[in-house]
């Protein structure tokens, strides 16, 4: 297995982040060479200055954290993401139109982030916020972010009743096979907790508390 910190989308998301916060965060991706920062829009123009020369992506959320916003205001916010220095867009699904069956729009308006991410050469992860989704209403989102071109699917916003589950890794793992990547997010806040993820099929984990998910990694 890849050592831990390989997977780490090391995240601030909180309101109350500060730039000060968010240097904290890009020094501390540096210095563990986490795969990603993952910021609100308003903060990826400020790490791409701080991560500059190094490896670490970047990763802004987008409609976040409700998943509500207009299309064109998602297509839009993740326009500028990408013009100031997103390689990732992590969006979140249209939950209410996907609880209410309206599939078609729920495909384009992923649509709509992907084309406007791929313009600039981004990808996108899809945040279905799974506690909020049955069973049904998962494999659907999964399907529909697949058919829509988005390169992850994403289980949660890490702002809602619940985060990642390893049931829910699975059944994104096994609705999506090897035609996507799964990023955890949400509630992992230890080592065992994010090895349980990548075994039940987690390509990247989204956290807050990288540096202690990272202190016991044994594959180092």
């Amino acid at each position: 297995m890849r050592q831990l910190n390989t997977y780490i989308d090391h995240t601030i998301l909180k309101a109350e982040a500060t730039s000060t916060d968010v240097k904290a965060l890009c020094k501390e991706a540096r210095d563990n060479q986490f795969y990603a920062v993952c910021v609100n829009s308003c903060y990826v123009a400020l790490c791409k200055e701080e991560l500059s020369g190094s490896d670490v992506a970047i990763a802004s959320v987008i409609g976040f954290p409700l998943g509500a916003a207009h299309t064109e205001a998602k297509a839009a916010e993740t326009k500028i993401a990408v013009a100031e220095g997103a390689g990732e867009i992590d969006m979140v699904l249209a939950i209410g139109a996907m609880k209410e069956g309206r599939t078609d729009y729920v495909l384009e308006d992923i649509k709509a982030v992907v084309d406007s991410a791929g313009r600039g050469g981004a990808i996108v992860k899809v945040i279905l916020e799974t506690c909020l989704l049955t069973t049904e209403e998962i494999v659907d989102a999964c399907l529909l972010a697949k058919e829509a071109g988005a390169a992850f699917v994403k289980t949660s916003t890490g702002f809602s009743t619940a985060g990642a589950t390893a049931e829910h890794i699975r059944l994104m793992k096994q609705t999506v096979g090897d035609t996507m990547q799964i990023k955890a997010s949400g509630g992992i806040r230890d080592t065992a907790k994010a090895l349980e993820m990548i075994e039940a099929g987690a390509d990247r984990i989204g956290a807050s508390a990288s540096i202690a998910i990272c202190a016991d990694d044994n594959s180092k």
